[in-house]
């Protein structure tokens, strides 16, 4: 007898693999995750962490206190930071500032406009570093300020245009030296008023002018740049003054001459050189007119003062010498016809009729 035959697997048996294939487990979903506008706020949290657990704790407590914006934090730790960072470089740009000027003191081979160029671009080289310095103290990350970018160019670009013109047009008049402190130039008032004045300083908008009368005019400094500017001190700081002075026709011209020179050369601030002169200018209506032209070298003092003090020593001189000085004077001529006459018996005839009995007698 042969062995039975082993039992066939069943359908199902045979089409089933030996070892079941892994499935993949699905990935957990990633949350979002809130990143700081200020990246140099988390490297100061986790160093202050590492280094005190007291100081930690308190900086995790401000840091847990703020708000999200899109994918942005805001937190009282960062504004803090912003502050101190923001202080100290103001602190680090004056400080700057003030050691640039005790550098400019000690040259003495600058000028004061080339001094005051200097002390400029010192200004604006150190705020600049500063600036930088804080960006990178704080850490910002500037593509998050990508949204505003286009809006602060178009402020700047409109807004700030005449700024910085100014800013340009004060630098360009200091290196050519047109216009520097301690010049003389002539002013408007918003009347049409001219003066003059001195320049005081050159501001990084404006320039300040003082004049005799002490009010201080703000000039900005493109103005002077696009607008004639009487200077009175540019290449040499004599100033000319004119003084008029009338004569009777009685007078003796070559003695009026002789006396006017002599008087211009009174005031002490009357120039030597050039030697001032005296003119006939015209003989006017009522008198012959004389000029005298002197020169002064210190426009600042004002010019009325000076003038005055001519003035006065001519006065004396014609007073010794018997000079007149006339007044204008007009001759009235009446014409004689039958109105005229009418007029003149209207009035004889009032004149008596108002004459009392004992003027009469």
């Amino acid at each position: 007898m042969s062995a039975p035959a082993p039992p066939l697997p069943d359908a199902d048996e045979s089409a089933a693999p030996d070892t079941a294939a892994p499935v993949p487990a699905p990935e957990p979903a990633s949350e979002p995750q809130n990143t700081e506008l200020l990246q140099g706020v988390d490297t100061l949290r986790d160093e202050v962490a590492a280094r005190s657990d007291a100081v930690g704790s308190v900086i995790d407590l401000l840091d847990a206190i703020g708000f999200t914006i899109a994918d942005t934090r805001f937190s009282l730790l960062s504004a803090l930071v912003v502050v101190l960072v923001v202080l100290g470089v103001f602190l680090l740009a004056r400080l700057g500032e003030r050691i640039g000027r005790l550098v400019l003191r000690r040259i003495k081979t600058l000028d004061p406009s080339q001094t005051l160029l200097a002390d400029k671009l010192i200004s604006v080289l150190v705020w600049a570093i500063a600036i930088l310095i804080g960006i990178d103290l704080l850490g910002i990350d500037l593509t998050a300020l990508t949204v505003f970018s286009g809006a602060f160019g178009l402020a700047v670009g409109f807004g700030l245009q005449k700024t910085f013109g100014n800013l340009i047009a004060g630098i360009i008049l200091l290196m050519d030296r047109s216009i520097k402190p301690g010049d003389v130039i002539a002013v408007s008032d918003m009347a049409g008023r001219e003066s003059f004045g001195q320049i005081r300083q050159i501001g990084i908008r404006a320039i300040s002018v003082v004049t005799r009368d002490m009010k201080e005019y703000l000039i900005p400094n493109e103005n002077l740049m696009i607008n004639q500017v009487e200077n009175w001190s540019y290449s040499a700081r004599e100033v000319r003054v004119k003084a008029d002075v009338g004569v009777s026709y009685n007078s003796d011209l070559r003695l009026v001459e002789k006396l006017l020179m002599e008087a211009v050369q009174k005031p002490a601030r009357v120039l030597k050189q050039p030697a001032p002169r005296v003119l006939l200018m015209g003989f006017g209506d009522s008198s012959v007119d004389f000029q005298i032209r002197f020169w002064i070298c210190d426009p600042e003092e004002g010019v009325a003062g000076v003038r005055s003090q001519v003035l006065l020593a001519v006065w004396d001189l014609f007073q010794e010498h018997g000079i007149e000085i006339p007044f204008p004077q007009n001759d009235l001529n009446l014409r004689d016809n039958e109105q005229f006459q009418q007029l003149v018996a209207a009035i004889s005839q009032r004149v008596q009729a108002d004459k009392s009995p004992e003027d009469k007698a």
